[in-house]
């Protein structure tokens, strides 16, 4: 084994260069086997070529004429193969004609859709064990860059990129480019190999290099010749035709990377490891990580994420970054809105992470570990498309509810208990945005002429927030999140908020046609349990809600919703719940549900339960049911009605059957309490 591929390994033992293509029949394989072959004779030294393209295995041992070594690959992830001499033991070998040289070929699995299916880390410690057994090792790994295949482009120290001079080859190749940079692969380390160049093609290497941003480190060009001669002597053309085009192509590649220690600057690359899933949220390490380990170690202590000076050089980094991401792309027609589903939202994000990763590979920067650069991506993208800080908490299933106090002070609700969440915002500036953010799609503003406003998250989320000069300390948020699983009656019995008999009798009471109010404190449940206690409603029914802000999620088809609609800047054009109630009666509804009753919209739901509208619901604030009366004597009296206080009560009598009292124990549990009836005066 010659100095020249002895010297300079990664301390894990040899190089392994990792050969991808777009599609198929562009040559990669063929590359793949006589670029091994190259490396073997110009090289004197014995490398492996491993198949690990799970659409061609078994290709390269028919390039190459040899038998398949069967067992091999599973008897390695399995660990039954531990050393370099048991890994010998299973390759099959092409001689070179020289003595001191010869490529060792393995095949890691029989049956190629397996590859998909393997453990990472078993793959991984796998590909170890073969570098430390070969000096260089070449991976034909196909186009599916998936799953336990990423594990060889992990281990490389270069990633070679087959392409042919067509159009459609081309843009192949530029979508596994981008997959390759969403991956946080440096662009660097990535070298585009451009195979079966025909003479006056017009698609140089320089065209290629600028529309593909990445270094053509060879080009094979077409050769009928030599193709032919190799397929006539059933052997590769670097051995069957070794003083063609092509060939001497792949030795100037192989002596590149050898004598010129191209994959020991590799090596060298500051390499940002992959994330386990290329969406953003999935890189971005844990929200409570520690501090960063650059030139800048991180926001200070109790900071958050963000620190709480914004002038910080990363918080500075990050402005100039996101204001790189706005030039680049229109965010204002992109941007997020309310009828946007998962699917757009997620190809924005990834086109918008695209941008950013190329922004940072560009920049000279100091936060350069996955952890680092991780982070910088999902905050940029998570203030330039989401809620910035917030939406790792959104994403939290165990967090019920978040309260912001102020920019650097957010608590959360987990388990019916308040606790001070490391999460900050850094500036009110960057807190101002995002409610702006949550408001604006819905029609609703929040300024110093309004500066306090009810809305929701596209999740149904009830979001509230108020800003000075009310809020003395700047502005402040407060979400109550929606669960992303809707809840049902087996739920409130499990969390032991009712008894079976309960639930039971609530389901008999409903599908009567009683009409029933949820009573009940601030964040006791009242909405979660009306939304539970829909779901007796029989399909048949016409069922129309209205609400403040819409929250309800009822599971029957035949819904409509209304929401309310605050004054324009002028001051005109509110639509109220009372007046929603009062269309509601034009528009044929078998039942009628208020998400809130808190107004003289009282008096109009009392008179639609005494006309015909038997069986609608609503909640109101109380702390008992004989309390929820009294205060639904009051809100009618606001109505501005010259009622007496006995025609008021016998409204309420007639209307309302059943008040089911909703509590919050001091333990953070919610339970029914009360399930009372409503008997006459």
């Amino acid at each position: 084994m010659s100095d020249a591929v002895n010297k300079g390994q990664p301390p894990g033992g040899g190089h392994i260069v990792a050969v991808v293509g777009g599609k198929g029949g562009i040559g990669k394989s063929v590359f793949a086997a006589n670029f091994a072959l190259s490396i073997a004779i110009d090289g004197k030294s014995t490398p492996a070529l491993i198949d690990l393209d799970p659409q061609g295995t078994g290709d390269l041992n028919l390039i190459l004429g040899v038998k398949q070594v069967k067992g091999f690959g599973d008897q390695l992830l399995e660990g039954k193969i531990r050393d370099s001499a048991a890994v010998k033991q299973f390759v099959s070998q092409v001689p070179t004609g020289q003595p001191t040289s010869m490529l060792q070929v393995l095949q890691m699995l029989s049956n190629p859709e397996r590859i998909l299916t393997q453990d990472e880390e078993k793959m991984d410690l796998a590909l170890k064990l073969l570098r430390r057994t070969f000096p260089i090792t070449v991976i034909d790994c196909g186009s599916r860059l998936e799953g336990p295949i990423l594990k060889a482009l992990d281990l490389a120290s270069l990633i070679l990129v087959v392409t042919n001079p067509d159009i459609l080859v081309l843009n192949q190749t530029k979508r596994i480019l981008d997959k390759l940079q969403t991956f946080l692969y440096p662009i660097d380390m990535t070298k585009i190999v451009l195979n079966r160049l025909p003479n006056g093609s017009p698609y140089t290497p320089q065209f290629i290099e600028q529309n593909l941003r990445r270094q053509v480190i060879a080009v094979i060009p077409e050769d009928t010749s030599a193709a032919a001669i190799a397929l006539s002597k059933g052997q590769p053309y670097v051995l069957s035709a070794p003083q063609s085009p092509a060939t001497r192509a792949l030795f100037g590649l192989s002596r590149l990377l050898i004598e010129r220690k191209v994959l020991e600057q590799m090596q060298t690359l500051q390499r940002q490891n992959r994330p386990k899933d290329p969406s953003v949220a999935s890189i971005a390490p844990n929200a409570e990580a520690g501090p960063l380990t650059g030139s800048d170690k991180g926001p200070p202590a109790g900071g958050g994420k963000f620190g709480k000076d914004p002038r910080d050089p990363r918080s500075i980094f990050k402005l100039r970054i996101h204001a790189q991401l706005i030039e680049k792309m229109d965010l204002k027609k992109e941007q997020l809105d309310r009828a946007m589903d998962a699917e757009r939202k997620a190809e924005l994000r990834v086109k918008a992470m695209k941008v950013v990763t190329d922004i940072l590979n560009v920049e000279d920067h100091p936060w350069k570990s996955r952890e680092e650069s991780g982070a910088l991506i999902k905050e940029v993208l998570d203030e330039a498309l989401g809620l910035g800080p917030l939406e790792d908490l959104i994403a939290d299933d165990t967090v019920t509810e978040i309260m912001v106090n102020r920019a650097d002070l957010i608590y959360i609700e987990k388990s019916g208990k308040n606790t001070k969440s490391k999460t900050t915002f850094s500036s009110n500036t960057q807190l101002m945005a995002i409610i702006e953010r949550i408001v604006n799609p819905l029609g609703r503003r929040i300024d110093e002429k309004t500066p306090f406003v009810d809305a929701r998250l596209q999740d149904g989320s009830r979001v509230h927030a108020i800003i000075p000069p009310l809020a003395l300390d700047g502005p402040m948020l407060t979400i109550r999140k929606f669960p992303k699983r809707r809840l049902g009656p087996e739920d409130l019995v499990k969390f032991g908020s009712v008894t079976p008999e309960m639930s039971d009798f609530l389901r008999a009471c409903i599908e009567a046609r009683l009409n029933v109010l949820i009573s009940g404190g601030t964040g006791s449940g009242k909405t979660t349990l009306l939304n539970i206690m829909s779901s007796f409603i029989p399909s048949t029914e016409r069922i129309l809600t209205v609400e403040d802000a819409a929250e309800l999620r009822l599971n029957q088809e035949h819904v409509g919703r209304l929401e309310t609609r605050p004054a324009n800047i002028e001051g005109a054009g509110a639509v109220t719940i009372r007046d929603l109630v009062r269309q509601t009666l034009r528009m044929k509804p078998d039942r009628i549900i208020i998400g809130e009753v808190r107004g003289g919209e009282a008096y109009d739901m009392l008179q639609a339960m005494n006309t015909g509208h038997d069986g609608s619901m609503a909640t109101v604030h109380a702390n008992t049911p004989r309390d929820a009366l009294a205060r639904l004597e009051t809100l009618v009296m606001t109505a501005g009605l010259d009622m007496p206080a006995k025609a008021i009560r016998d409204t309420i009598a007639g209307a309302v059957h059943l008040v089911v009292q909703q509590s919050r124990l001091s333990d953070g549990s919610r339970k029914v309490t009360y399930v009372t009836e409503v008997s006459g005066m």
